[in-house]
């Protein structure tokens, strides 16, 4: 008795002790958000002036971060809300409305009226109900500055089979927040964990609510045992038999003024339904200890069901904070989750069925050979590393680490096939597996056990890159990843933060969603002023080393103008090599 009184007592001061600081948090948050509203209201106001649907062809989106990516329940197409840009000086929130026809690799916009205001880090569930039904929750709107934040608290459903926003005003919902997870489950909405941030503090929750879909209500769940710490961005599941799954997450803590310390959470629990799955239910939460090869911590990871029972999770990051900057190593792998089995184990690339038989019948070959000896074939590799460069627009070079993992088959090719694979590989042939780059934050959707990857971010230094590539994989075949759309360059803008001073006053209509006539006049001010900075030349007959040694100083102070003060020496030094060698062999293309 006397050790659960303990945990009781225990329990019930990190509950006031997490209420004081929700309230310190609200109020001054207030202030913050009041002023936001006035900037919401304006753009409303601007939506409220469609008074027609309108679905028209347009070419992908533009890059964006934190938008929903859902399956349509019932036709071949994905659907893209909202959204997030930044471009080193503005932030633009996006509440465009997408649609992605699978069998015909195109996109179209859908113009509705009255639709949720501008947002990102909002959450989105779809429903088979009355022809499809997408329900969204919450999300943030920032600033043009992306120094104050409004955190919404409303619950919208589309209408699919109508095309028609409805608000959905019912009492008794979560908080404002945002980096929170939502599922649909057994008709009902299920909503766990966020954060909620204004400009001086932050506070992250691990409350549960669920939404009635029959009887359009809200409650809050008291599930009985000790359940996971607060956090965002984590995994959730939703069991056939109506349980939940959470997996991991982040989190910080204020460890001193002007100090935060963030956690990336690599646990996992049951949240278990006592009962029918109905709103007087009991529910309980117990930790889970999975089998099998767990993900490596990290954050900014993506999740979707998939086949056979099964849930997983794409890419991410593992930040390494330093005394003064943060460093980031980006994944571009998957992890299976088998929900039966409570297992994790990392996908294996299988390689197309034609590489696999010329394989195999090239061993046979080898054996008959070897007059019928048996063959010692080399041990397996391990993970391959390829490093890709891409130039944008305004001259740097980002460079890019993929690695591949070995494939379950045999990797053995001799070294005049790989030359011949790295010739056609520019030309799409069979060769060198083409798979989305490493990043975090991507949106993912299944659809008919197909994987798509949509967009997300890396870095390079001080400078943020915004994907807007399109790729899939059978989840059946495991075979190879498609690229449905490459990443352009030409939509990369990134501004130092110095060049901003002067145009802090214009900044409000840079949270309007960015209108294509400022992206584009901002871009061509971008390249008339690269246009006219003129590289070294390459001298007549001069080799590429001697290029190096002569202007390797330039470079370096090119990168470190582009990736700023904080990048380390080495990473600055390679990305300055990979500038002047780009530049080297075309000199067109990055001048």
């Amino acid at each position: 008795m006397g050790k659960k009184g303990k945990r009781d007592k225990k329990g019930k001061g990190a509950e006031k002790t997490l209420a004081k600081m929700e309230k310190k948090v609200s109020r001054r948050a207030k202030k913050e958000e009041e002023d936001l509203e006035a900037l919401i209201a304006e753009f409303q106001s601007l939506d409220a002036k469609k008074t027609q649907v309108i679905e028209s062809s347009c070419p992908p989106p533009s890059p964006r971060l934190n938008c929903s990516f859902c399956a349509h329940p019932e036709r071949d197409e994905l659907i893209l809300f909202g959204g997030e840009y930044f471009n080193g000086q503005k932030t633009y929130l996006y509440n465009e409305l997408y649609i992605y026809n699978i069998r015909k690799n195109s996109w179209a916009k859908l113009d509705i009226p009255n639709p949720p205001p501008r947002r990102c880090a909002h959450q989105a569930a779809v429903v088979p109900t009355a022809g499809g039904q997408l329900w969204i929750f919450g999300g943030e709107f920032a600033s043009p500055n992306g120094e104050q934040f409004y955190h919404y608290k409303d619950l919208w459903v589309l209408h699919l089979a109508t095309k028609t926003w409805e608000q959905i005003k019912a009492p008794g919902g979560p908080s404002g927040r945002s980096g929170h997870r939502m599922v649909a489950c057994k008709r009902q909405l299920i909503i766990f964990g966020g954060f909620h941030e204004s400009a001086r503090d932050f506070i992250y929750y691990n409350d549960v609510y669920t939404f009635n879909l029959d009887s359009f209500t809200w409650s809050k769940l008291a599930p009985a045992g000790m359940g996971p710490a607060p956090r965002s961005g984590c995994q959730m599941i939703p069991t056939p038999e109506g349980n939940i799954i959470i997996y991991g997450g982040y989190s910080k803590q204020r460890i001193k003024k002007d100090v935060d310390k963030g956690t990336l959470h690599t646990d996992m629990f049951l949240l278990k339904a006592e009962g029918t799955g109905k709103e007087e239910d009991r529910w309980s939460w117990s930790r889970l200890s999975p089998s099998g090869v767990k993900p490596s911590p990290r954050s900014g990871f993506a999740v979707a069901a998939a086949p056979n029972n099964r849930c997983l999770l794409f890419g991410g990051v593992q930040d390494e904070e330093e005394e003064e900057s943060i460093e980031g190593d980006f994944f571009n792998d998957i992890y299976f989750y088998d929900i039966g089995k409570n297992r994790w184990f990392p996908a294996q690339l299988k390689g197309p069925k034609s590489e696999r038989r010329k394989r195999r019948r090239g061993r046979q070959a080898e054996a008959e050979a070897a007059g019928g000896e048996e063959l010692q074939l080399p041990p397996p590799q391990g993970p391959l590393e390829i490093v890709k460069e891409v130039v944008a627009e305004d001259g740097t070079v980002m460079t890019i680490k993929q690695v591949i993992p070995a494939a379950a088959e045999d990797k053995d090719r001799s070294g005049s096939e790989e030359e011949e694979e790295e010739e056609e590989e520019e030309g799409g042939a069979l060769g060198q597996p083409v798979e989305p780059c490493p990043r975090s934050s991507a949106m993912v959707a299944v659809k008919h056990g197909v994987l798509y990857v949509y967009g997300g971010m890396f870095e390079v230094g001080d400078r943020q890159v915004t994907l807007s590539d399109l790729h899939s994989i059978d989840l059946h075949r495991m075979d190879q990843w498609k690229v449905l759309l490459e990443m352009d360059p030409k939509t990369q803008e990134w501004l130092e933060e110095s060049e901003s001073d002067e145009e802090e006053d214009g900044d409000v209509e840079g949270a309007e969603g960015g209108e294509e006539e400022e992206e584009e006049s901002s871009e061509e001010e971008s390249e008339d002023e690269e246009g006219e900075q003129q590289h070294p030349a390459v001298q007549p007959g001069e080799a590429q080393a001697q290029y190096l040694a002569r202007t390797e100083q330039y470079w370096l102070g090119l990168a470190r103008s582009h990736m700023g003060p904080e990048a380390k020496d080495k990473k600055v030094l390679k990305v300055a090599h990979a500038m002047a060698k780009t530049f080297y062999e075309d000199p067109i293309q990055t001048s």
